[in-house]
């Protein structure tokens, strides 16, 4: 992909600026044309109703630290008046599979930006993780994550560094090469 002089769109949420910068993205690969970018509402980030604009410690104080935690760390329990992690996948997988999943099966590269929690659905769906495997999942932010699509399955490129760790994916196919080259040796130590 890094070499190729193809676009590649990028599909993104739509909550703030963000979405907006992502728009402004040249290649010199593609002599400065812009890059297709569709913003998405679906993709963004979970809403935590009574929680949203409030850290962590006033929430414990005003609900209790297990309450809150069970908010934020289960898959099916929203906060009052905000999502549970299962509200957030439903839309999130659904847009993936109904706008995402049809131009893969054409064969066209896509990018998609966006949070943690929209994310992780994503990955839920396309790894078929078990919703506790899901709410233990650990995304590094700013970390690529890498999936090909062949004959109607998604494979991850690269291992993860552990069950619930992102790892760092490669683009260039010399680096993906030599990625793949060290998960197959540590596979075969381990």
């Amino acid at each position: 992909m890094g070499q190729s002089s193809c676009k590649v769109p990028i599909i993104t949420h739509n909550e703030n600026e963000q979405a907006n910068l992502w728009n402004q993205i040249y290649s010199k690969e593609t002599k400065k044309q812009s890059i297709p970018v569709t913003p998405a509402w679906q993709l963004n980030e979970r809403m935590y109703g009574e929680l949203q604009g409030l850290n962590k410690q006033e929430t414990a104080e005003r609900y209790g630290k297990e309450l809150v935690h069970g908010w934020r760390r289960s898959y099916d329990i929203p906060p009052p008046n905000g999502e549970s992690l299962e509200m957030c996948s439903k839309r999130a997988v659904a847009y993936f599979r109904e706008h995402i999943e049809p131009q893969l099966q054409s064969g066209k590269h896509v990018m998609v930006a966006a949070h943690g929690n929209s994310l992780r659905s994503i990955i839920m769906y396309l790894d078929k993780l078990t919703s506790q495997e899901v709410i233990n999942l650990e995304l590094s932010t700013g970390i690529p994550l890498l999936y090909i699509y062949k004959e109607g399955r998604f494979m991850k490129r690269g291992s993860p560094v552990g069950p619930t760790e992102a790892g760092v994916y490669a683009y260039t196919e010399t680096l993906a090469l030599y990625r793949q080259e060290l998960d197959e040796m540590s596979q075969r130590t381990s």
